[in-house]
């Protein structure tokens, strides 16, 4: 389950020909191949750091940013830690990626994440010029990958990186449930 690249992605755009590749600028020419294993190698890192959040009283959403198969970046959910509200794993991810790479613009990378990216976490991705978002557990209420809104893959924009959903879903979904039932627990238990 999860979106599929025809639907809502670009991705049809794409093998059409009418993007070049992941974007219509030229800072993106070059799309990850499609490799199954690796996506769940990689998730199942992000899901890794996920875990790293919950630890430290985050909610649990990891992110790493790959090139050419190798982590160019990592982050996990850290706002309260940090007194920041931006920084959701993939902003952490891509910050570490960009200084990594020295550059602010990541052609040919791939960012795997255990949750679908917010609208704010969309528009850092389309301005790192990311070319692929692959993504855990869908976000019925805030996600920008083609659940609520679809700004990954919306026309009007300079940029559109290929979306793929549901790649380990059922763990990453679990983790955040597990997470915020926990948390209902909590609050319930200090009401009593």
């Amino acid at each position: 389950m999860g979106v599929e690249p025809d639907e809502a992605t670009g991705a049809r755009d794409v093998a059409e020909g009418r993007l070049g590749a992941a974007s219509r600028d030229s800072g993106a020419t070059r799309i990850p191949d499609f490799d199954p294993l690796a996506d769940e190698r990689f998730m199942r890192r992000a899901l890794d750091l996920a875990r790293s959040a919950e630890e430290k009283g985050e909610v649990p959403v990891g992110a790493v940013v790959v090139r050419d198969g190798e982590i160019l970046g990592e982050g996990w959910n850290q706002p309260i830690a940090t007194h920041d509200p931006s920084a959701h794993a993939e902003m952490v991810a891509v910050r570490a990626a960009a200084e990594f790479a020295q550059n602010y613009r990541l052609p040919g990378t791939t960012l795997y994440v255990t949750l679908e990216p917010c609208a704010m976490c969309a528009g850092a991705i389309v301005h790192a010029r990311i070319a692929r978002v692959v993504y855990g557990a869908a976000d019925p209420k805030a996600g920008a990958g083609g659940s609520v809104f679809n700004l990954l893959a919306d026309d009007r924009l300079n940029h559109r990186a290929l979306v793929v959903g549901g790649v380990l879903a059922e763990e990453c979904g679990g983790l955040l449930k597990k997470f915020f039932a926990r948390r209902r627990d909590e609050s319930e238990g200090e009401r009593a």
